[in-house]
Order: structure tokens, then sequence, then C-alpha cells
């Protein structure tokens, strides 16, 4: 009996070398294939349609003249033509406090002496109640009401658009839908634009069906909310701008982190670029696997994925860069090398 069970533990032993061999062979030939396709460098330039993630001093305290023109003259460098000044959050009943937002007349005015050709947009959003958890509850009628009393504030204001950063947001959001569609109202009447910020799309939009049967919305372990390519359109057919948040990749090397910038700047602009101005979303922070998701590899993988289209998107497209706070004046510099045409002025979307 003991003889036998020995036999049958070496077998098992036997069996698991060889699947750890064959997955880290496996593994091993990713890894070289995403190296290989790696090293060849992007024929594509940047674009002079680009996007900024603000932080929430510029609305919320006094800035002098001088740092007015310091942002102006920053954004005007790097071809930014677009700014979502952060401006909430949102509290659970759909309001913002005016104390969060004291200094937006002041900012706006200045951007306008400054900075003409730049749109300021009220970068405002919530954690959505999910499931039972999360702050702001946009099923609620109610709720949604107050959020577009609180956006036409921010439109008062002068703010050039609305742009929207609720998290999390699953493909089967009606409440989320119906918001967009009456924002939409909002903005177009007063003229101005609507933006919003979603997750990075599905890499496979038949696994969702799976995920929600299998794991729950919310939670440590969840579900990613990822948009499916029908919510994904849907989306863009309202919105004016999109900005894919393509960050926090936390791939272990920059050939594979590369390869994600890339995928999902083709798969987005070939879905939604003829519809709607789109942002791929690229990091200046500092994240755990810093040595491989960084500005330069971001940029590079954006240029891999444009090269890789069969044609240009009919809309305008460029990056966003999350965020001013976190850009150094080293990663400007680089990306000015690598990202923006050379020459020309900036031009609006």
């Amino acid at each position: 009996m003991r003889q036998r069970w020995r036999a049958v533990l070496v077998r098992a032993l036997r069996w698991a070398a060889w699947a750890a061999a064959y997955a880290l062979g496996l593994a091993a030939l990713v890894l070289a294939g995403a190296w290989v396709w790696w090293q060849k460098e992007p024929e594509a330039r940047g674009t002079e349609v680009n996007a900024l993630w603000a932080r929430h001093q510029w609305v919320g305290e006094p800035h002098g003249d001088g740092e007015y023109r310091a942002l102006a003259r920053l954004l005007k460098e790097n071809r930014i033509t677009d700014v979502y000044f952060h401006a909430g959050p949102f509290e659970a009943d759909g309001t913002v406090p005016p104390a969060k937002y004291r200094n937006a007349r002041d900012l706006i005015e200045a951007m306008r002496r400054h900075a003409p050709d730049v749109r300021s947009h009220a970068y405002l959003g919530q954690i959505r109640v999910v499931d039972g958890k999360g702050v702001i509850d946009l099923d609620d009628p109610a709720v949604r009401e107050r959020v577009l009393r609180t956006d036409a504030t921010f439109l008062d204001l002068g703010f050039d658009g609305i742009h929207y950063d609720f998290e999390p947001i699953y493909p089967d959001d009606e409440a989320f839908m119906t918001l967009m569609d009456r924002t939409r109202e909002l903005t177009r009447a007063r003229g101005r634009l609507l933006s919003v910020a979603l997750e990075q799309p599905t890499l496979l939009d038949a696994a969702q069906p799976v995920y929600k049967a299998l794991i729950p919305r919310t939670g440590p372990v969840h579900y990613p909310p990822r948009p499916t390519a029908r919510f994904l359109r849907r989306v863009a057919d309202r919105a004016d701008q999109v900005a894919i948040m393509t960050y926090d990749v936390h791939l272990p090397t920059q050939s594979l982190t590369g390869w994600h910038f890339a995928r999902h700047t083709r798969a987005t602009l070939e879905l939604i670029g003829d519809r709607t101005t789109v942002f791929i979303g690229v990091p200046t922070y500092r994240t755990p696997l810093e040595w491989a998701e960084t500005l330069p590899v971001a940029l590079r993988g954006v240029r891999r994925g444009v090269d890789e289209l069969d044609r240009p998107p009919k809309r305008p497209y460029g990056v966003g860069v999350y965020a001013d706070w976190t850009t150094r004046p080293d990663e400007w510099a680089r990306y000015r090398e690598v990202w923006p045409p050379a020459g020309g002025a900036v031009k609006g979307a």
C-alpha cells in the first residue's frame, strides 16, 4: 500500500513539474514575442489635441497671476487643448459645496486671459453605489436631478464643459446612460461639451457574463467594470470626448506594458474614433511597477497603436496626461520630444 501511494505521489510530482515547465516555457515565449514586437520604432507622431487632468487646488485655492501665466505656458508648450480641473467630488446628494470651488471664477477668467484656446472642464465624479456599496446613488432620480443642477452651476461659472468620472460604471448601468442623456441636453443647450472618463475596455466581451455570474461586483475581489464594445459606442454617441483610463497596467515589463497601450489605442480608435474625440490616458504618477509603466513607455505604446490603424479616425484624438500634480519637468520635456508634432499651433477638437 505504501509503495502504491509513493508511486502515485511520484507521478503527481512529475506531472506538476511538466505543467510548471510548460507554463514557464509559454511565459518565456510571450515575453520574447513582446520584446521582439517592442523593438520597432514607432512611425506615428502625436497630435495637437490633448488633455490634462488638473488638481483641485486650481478651483479651491487662490493663485497669483504669475501662477496662471505659468500654467498657460505649460499648456501651450505641450499642446494641451482640454484641461479637466477637479471641481468635486459630488456629495452623496448630488451637490458640491460652494466652498470647494470658491476660486473657480478667478480660474476661468485667468484661463480666458492667458490660455483662450484651451477649454476648461469641471471635472466631477464620485464612487458610484453598486450593490449597496458606494457614495452616490445614480439610480435615484432625485440625485440625478441635483447632479444636473450642480453641472449647470459650473457652466454658469464659465466652464467649457462637464467631465464625469463616476466609478465603477458597469456596461449594464442604465442610470448612468440616463444621466449622460440629460447632461448632453444641458451642455448642448449651452453650447458646451460633455466628456467622460471610462475604464479601459474589455479584452473579451464574451467573458463579462462569466465574471458577473461567478464574481461579485463589490468587495476586495470583484469583477472589473470594463466597458464592452456596445456600451462604449453608446457612451461615445452621447459624449463629445471620451477619455480612457488606460493606466494602472501592473504588467512586469516595458514591452508588455507598451503592448497594452498599443492594443487599447488601436481598439478604441477603431471602435469609436469616428464618433467622438478620444483621449488615451497616460500616467506620470509612480506605480508599484514603475520600471515598466512610465510616461515614455505609454507614449511609445500609443504611437505603436496608431501605426497599426488601417486609417486615421475621422474625429480628433490624443492623449490625456494623468496628472498635472505628478508630472515632473523632465517628463514634460520627454513628452515634447516624442508626442506633439513639430511646429504648428494648438488646434481645437
